[in-house]
């Protein structure tokens, strides 16, 4: 198996998506920013992303076996207690992320997916099938139609927002409402996970919900379309694309993608790149092989 792996910032502050392989596995983390987390805890998102999957990366590097549940469990209670004693974790604006986990080796690829990214499947019976995790845009959509007929800028608008906020905020890792990877290692049991044997699939790719965006909301191609173009021209040519689109004054994030040929070949355009893709291939076949 052959990974490719492409991230570019958002621009103005640092990148805080993690994307990173090991033989036999794969983890693409992207780190949810929220404006103020910095007064609650000084080591910030980006930190908190990279810890994280670095941590969950060697994990699955030393456990090979290890549930995906347990390992991203234990990887969120090691980060937490890294910085427990001297930042406030339990304020709902502290460190937090989404997650994607492919580990496979010759008989079956299990996958976990936590928030809002992406695992594509490339499965030439079926075609490919799209996993996500959809709570928290649910409860997103949810609690902003209190803003529905308000104008933008008014006072009113401000204090419906406020409340809108404070609401989703309130739903974050409790039943009933969405979960993300942040103090709570329970968070982990919540995550969609399975398994599909190797013999189906062509490949998989992970994405972060900002190189997501050339699906939807950009709408640039459908996600076979997508899914060709990783295979054809490498991860990179998914955040050229996006980043075109924003070139209209729409308001960037961090875009990360990881493209893994089952194959155990695949192939990156050299031309037409931005400045701050950066994309690298490596080897990644199962320790057992």
């Amino acid at each position: 198996m052959k990974v490719v792996m492409a991230t570019s910032p958002g621009h103005g502050r640092p990148n805080e998506d993690f994307v990173g392989a090991v033989p036999g596995a794969v983890v693409l983390i992207d780190g949810a920013g929220i404006p103020g987390s910095e007064a609650v805890c000084s080591h910030g998102t980006a930190w908190y992303a990279h810890t994280l999957g670095a941590t969950l990366l060697g994990q699955l590097s030393r456990a090979p076996d290890t549930e995906l549940v347990a390992a991203l469990g234990d990887a969120i209670d090691q980060v937490a207690g890294q910085h427990r004693h001297t930042c406030d974790l339990a304020s709902p604006i502290s460190p937090q992320a989404t997650v994607a986990v492919v580990r496979y080796d010759e008989e079956r690829l299990d996958y976990l997916v936590l928030a809002d990214v992406f695992v594509m499947l490339d499965s030439p019976a079926s075609g490919p099938q799209v996993l996500t995790d959809p709570r928290e845009v649910d409860a997103r959509n949810e609690v902003s139609t209190a803003l529905d007929g308000l104008t933008a800028g008014t006072a009113e608008h401000e204090r419906a927002m406020r409340a809108a906020t404070a609401e989703l905020r309130s739903r974050r890792n409790q039943p009933g409402g969405y979960w993300i990877a942040k103090d709570d290692p329970a968070a982990a049991t919540q995550a969609v996970t399975g398994s599909v044997p190797v013999g189906q699939l062509d490949g998989t790719a992970l994405l972060s919900n900002g190189a997501s965006r050339i699906v939807d909301p950009y709408g640039l191609v459908a996600w076979p379309t997508a899914l060709d173009l990783m295979r054809a021209q490498g991860p990179d040519v998914i955040i050229r694309r996006v980043r075109a689109a924003e070139g209209d004054g729409r308001r960037t994030d961090d875009a990360t993608v990881a493209f893994c040929d089952l194959r155990g070949s695949s192939q990156t355009a050299e031309d037409d790149r931005v400045d701050d893709v950066k994309a690298i291939e490596v080897d990644c076949w199962p320790a057992n092989c």
